[in-house]
């Protein structure tokens, strides 16, 4: 993954790409543990920022240890002009097994944030429940309060490589959950993405 680049080009990829200024919409999903999906979605193109947390519940101020009747859940900030709903709901089916029974912390959700994505989720939703055979548990219920998990949830595969972070301008503080880049590095570590897609968007903001 980018060979060969000086700590000096990754920390000025850092300051390029931390804060992404564009107008985007929101998707809120829960599918399972909330590390996968945090790495799954930052790298695809057109997501700008992500976040874990707990959402799904009615207890104010939950916690990982007091998790109450929340459920682990992504917040996703899109730009959907790059990549539609559609698109981040089919990367929810394929992911995840939507017919797994689980505790109330690891359940399947989709939570939507206006009518156009209830509908699109209860569509595909549908769709799912014709290819399977087994009693699909995913619940599409309207989208509130989202409580952010800890600091040390927040990109956590990126999270174990300390010299990246420092090389990036990148602590493991509340940053990882608004930068444009940690979203990217998070899933590139563990695979997602690829070595194509990591120099292409190297090569676009002139990082040689």
């Amino acid at each position: 993954m980018g060979q060969g680049r000086s700590t000096a080009q990754y920390r000025n990829m850092g300051s390029l790409l931390h804060d992404v200024n564009v107008s985007t919409k929101k998707a809120t999903f829960s599918m399972g543990c909330f590390w996968a999906p945090d790495s799954l979605f930052g790298v695809q193109k057109g997501v700008i920022r992500t976040r874990v947390g707990y959402a799904g519940g009615v207890m104010e101020n939950p916690t990982y240890r007091r998790i109450s009747d929340h459920t682990e859940s992504i917040d996703i900030d899109y730009d959907p002009n790059e990549i539609t709903y559609n698109e981040l709901l089919n990367l929810f089916w394929a992911y995840h097994d939507p017919t797994a029974r689980t505790s109330k912390q690891y359940t399947s959700l989709i939570m939507y944030h206006d009518e156009e994505q209830k509908e699109l989720a209860e569509k595909t939703l549908k769709e799912e429940e014709k290819k399977k055979s087994s009693y699909i548990v995913t619940k599409v219920i309207p989208a509130k309060e989202f409580y952010d998990a800890e600091d040390y949830h927040q990109k956590y595969r990126l999270q174990q490589h300390t010299s990246l972070l420092e090389a990036v301008g990148l602590n493991r503080g509340s940053k990882l959950k608004t930068s444009h880049l940690a979203a990217r590095l998070n899933g590139y570590i563990v695979g997602f993405g690829g070595v194509a897609q990591f120099d292409s968007e190297i090569n676009q903001i002139g990082i040689r």
